[in-house]
C-alpha cells in the first residue's frame, strides 16, 4: 500500500531505501481515489523514530493511506528537533472537527506516574472521548492502552514493581476473528512497560474480547465488540535495536534496569539482537487496517457516528 506522507518528512527517505511504497503529497493529489485517513498521536520522546516505525507497518496493505501527525504536548523536547515538530505535527484543535478512518495513539514513558500527574492528562482524556464518535477505529499502544482503559472503563492503574522488558511469547485466542486472522497459535512480541494488564480483570469489568495474552505478562491484544477500540499492550512496531537503546538509556540514567528477556543472543548484551516479531507486527497492522477500518468505514466520513 502506498502511504501518503509529506514530501520532506524524514521517514520518507528511510522507507524508500527499504523499498517501501511511499507516495508524495504531490503525486497523490493527482489520483482520483478516496484514501484512508489515519491520524497518529505520537507521545513517544523520539518522534522521528516512532513515526517511521509505524509508517513502515502501515505500508503493508493494498490501499492508499493519508497520514496526519498529531501532538498533545507543545513543550520543547530534547529528543526531537523543534523544527520537525512545528513543521509536521498539528494540534488537536486544528483537527477535532474532522472525521478519521483510523487513529493510532502511541505509548509514552509514563508507566510509574499516576494519570492525574501527567502534564497533558486532561487534553488526553478529551482526545480519547472524542475518538469514540469521530474515528472508525482507534489503536491504543502500551501506556495509551492502560490510559484508555481508565478513561473508558474506569479501570484503576495497575503498576508492577518490576518492568516487563523483552520479547514475550503470547497465545492467540479466537483464531477466526478477522483481527487475528493468520496468527500463529503462539507468537513473540516486544514489551516495555510497568503496567499490569490482568486478563481476569479485563474480562470481568469490560466488554472487551482478549485475543492474545501471556502467562507471565497478561493481556497483549484486546478489542471492543465492534473493534472501534483496539488495545495493544506492547510494541510490535519496535525495530530490532529499540529495546537495546532503551536498556542503555536506563543504564546511563542509573535506573538499575533488568536486562530485556529473550532478547540478546545468549543473554549477552554485547550480542546483536534479532527481530523475531516483524511478521506478527505486519500482520496485526494489516488486519487492523483492512478489517477494523477499511471494511467498515463509510465512504463519506461525515456519515460516521
Amino acid at each position: 500500500m502506498p502511504i501518503r506522507i509529506p514530501d520532506d518528512l524524514p521517514a520518507s527517505s528511510i522507507l524508500k531505501s527499504e523499498n517501501i511504497f511511499t507516495m508524495s503529497e504531490t503525486r497523490a493529489s493527482h489520483q482520483n481515489i478516496r484514501p484512508l485517513r489515519v491520524l497518529i498521536l505520537n507521545l513517544m520522546p523520539k518522534k522521528i523514530e516512532t513515526e517511521t516505525q509505524l509508517m513502515r507497518l502501515l505500508s503493508n496493505t493494498p490501499l492508499q493511506v493519508d497520514i496526519e501527525l498529531l501532538r498533545v504536548d507543545a513543550r520543547a523536547t530534547r529528543n526531537t528537533p523543534q523544527k520537525h515538530l512545528d513543521k509536521f505535527y498539528g494540534d488537536f484543535e486544528r483537527i477535532k472537527n474532522q472525521k478519521w478512518d483510523g487513529f493510532i495513539i502511541t505509548g509514552a514513558p509514563l508507566g510509574t506516574i499516576p494519570f492525574e500527574n501527567v502534564y497533558y492528562w486532561e487534553k488526553f482524556t478529551e482526545i480519547v472521548n472524542w475518538s469514540r464518535h469521530n474515528v472508525t477505529s482507534t489503536l491504543f499502544l502500551c501506556w495509551a492502552a492502560q490510559a484508555a482503559l481508565n478513561i473508558l472503563y474506569g479501570l484503576e492503574k495497575e503498576t508492577r514493581d518490576d518492568k516487563l522488558s523483552g520479547i514475550y511469547s503470547h497465545r492467540t485466542s479466537y483464531h477466526h476473528h478477522p483481527l487475528v486472522r493468520g496468527f500463529d497459535d503462539e507468537f513473540w512480541a516486544p514489551l516495555s512497560r510497568y503496567a499490569e494488564f490482568n486478563s481476569r480483570t479485563i474480562k470481568d469489568k469490560t466488554d472487551l474480547t482478549v485475543f492474545a495474552d501471556a502467562p507471565d505478562a497478561g493481556v497483549y491484544l484486546a478489542a471492543s465488540p465492534d473493534c472501534r477500540q483496539v488495545y495493544i499492550t506492547g510494541h510490535p512496531e519496535y525495530d530490532a535495536n529499540t529495546l537495546n537503546n532503551e536498556y542503555l538509556r536506563d543504564l546511563e540514567e542509573e535506573l538499575d534496569p533488568v536486562m530485556p528477556i529473550n532478547y540478546y543472543p545468549n543473554d549477552d548484551e554485547n550480542e546483536i539482537p534479532h527481530a523475531i516479531w516483524r511478521s506478527h507486527g505486519n500482520l496485526l497492522y494489516s488486519n487492523w487496517l483492512n478489517y477494523c477500518v477499511y471494511q467498515v468505514t463509510p465512504y463519506d466520513l461525515s456519515d460516521l457516528i
